[in-house]
């Protein structure tokens, strides 16, 4: 697995939990303009090099620039990036035809398609699955929206009658390495829970949602084992709080586990705060390499928590300085290519440029 391998400073104040209030959408700032033609230079750049022969990434960075790129398709129009996202979508599907276990994605290594040995993840394969639902969301034609959502929900059975632990927490399937509940697994398969609830209604995925967050809290994204946090914190950050991030639409912070996901949250941010570069940290990480690159994605929770939280405008203001941070970096050589850090960084942008889009639902 992938996953497994080994400006101005701004300072906002960390809040105790407080009741829920309005949303605060974070005003875009001046140079908005600027910021939506680098997301589409991202965007282009995913365009001509996903579905190619010459990729060889695992289909989990891809799925990050997809879910962009869907995004993308709503802020312009352009019928292009919809046909990218469907290209890859169907190709995923043509993959998960072939797997065992029915239902399973392949991960572009790995366990492969007609293969019945060898190790297969649940982390991964629910960005997998999160990328081929964003498709589906999109798609106008009943028929075609159908066949993804039959894609995605396969999977999910395949996980929640499997992998789904009585604590809530989620494994990470076919790991030699280790079969307990891991923090990556819950938080993304969490994650796709809380979108399947949205859109089916059915009470069971959000009831593995709840579960999932549940789990998380107590173990605490700092005390994660198994790639621990010391190792791989940024990575830690980002997917752990995919779950939280989904599931705040449906929290009631006046809940007991509305209140520790809050504090959970408050914890995360502030260690954004101290390893954000845009925000004047001078954190370890290198942003090029495995772990370091998940900082892309950091401003995309910045935003979603910005509309829940009473303090938003400074959380997004955080957000904004590490997403100009971010750019100079991707920019610095000219034009993009899609590392993973591009791909994490435009779902920052996508975020930012169209709040809520990540996590919307198809118009019925």
């Amino acid at each position: 697995m992938k996953l497994h391998e080994p400006v101005t400073t701004l300072m906002f104040c960390v809040l105790a939990t407080g009741a829920l209030t309005d949303r605060v959408a974070a005003a875009e700032p001046a140079d908005g303009d600027h910021l939506r033609g680098e997301f589409l230079k991202m965007c282009n750049a995913a365009c001509a090099e996903l579905n190619t022969p010459e990729r060889k990434a695992a289909f989990y960075h891809d799925s990050y620039a997809v879910r962009a790129l869907a995004v993308a398709f709503d802020l312009t129009g352009e019928r292009k990036y919809l046909d990218v996202c469907r290209r890859w979508s169907d190709r995923m599907i043509e993959y998960q035809n072939g797997m065992t276990p029915k239902g399973a994605y392949w991960m572009n290594y790995d366990r492969k398609p007609g293969e019945t040995q060898g190790d297969w993840y649940i982390g991964d394969s629910s960005s997998i699955a999160l990328a081929v639902l964003a498709t589906a969301v999109r798609c106008e034609n009943p028929a075609d929206r159908q066949r993804y959502m039959d894609s995605v929900t396969a999977y999910a059975k395949l996980v929640m009658d499997n992998y789904v632990r009585p604590s809530g927490g989620i494994t990470d399937g076919l790991w030699k390495t280790f079969d307990g509940e891991w923090w990556c697994s819950s938080g993304i398969f969490g994650s796709l829970a809380f979108l399947l609830h949205a859109e089916t209604g059915n009470e069971k995925y959000l009831k593995v949602g709840l579960g999932a967050l549940d789990w998380l809290n107590k173990m605490d994204f700092r005390k994660a084992e198994y790639i621990n946090f010391k190792e791989a914190a940024p990575a830690v950050v980002m997917y752990v709080f995919e779950g939280f991030s989904a599931g705040m639409a449906r929290l009631d912070q006046q809940s007991p586990l509305g209140k520790a996901s809050v504090a959970h949250i408050r914890a995360a941010l502030e260690w954004m705060r101290e390893n954000q570069r845009g925000c004047g940290a001078n954190g370890p990480w290198d942003y090029e390499k495995q772990w370091g690159c998940k900082l892309g994605g950091l401003p995309f929770h910045q935003y979603v928590y910005s509309r829940y939280l009473p303090d938003g405008a400074a959380i997004a203001n955080a957000g904004d300085q590490e997403l100009q941070y971010l750019g100079s970096r991707v920019f610095a050589a000219g034009g993009p290519k899609l590392t993973q850090l591009v791909c994490f960084t435009m779902m920052s942008c996508a975020e930012k440029l169209r709040p809520g889009a990540l996590y919307r639902q198809a118009k019925k």
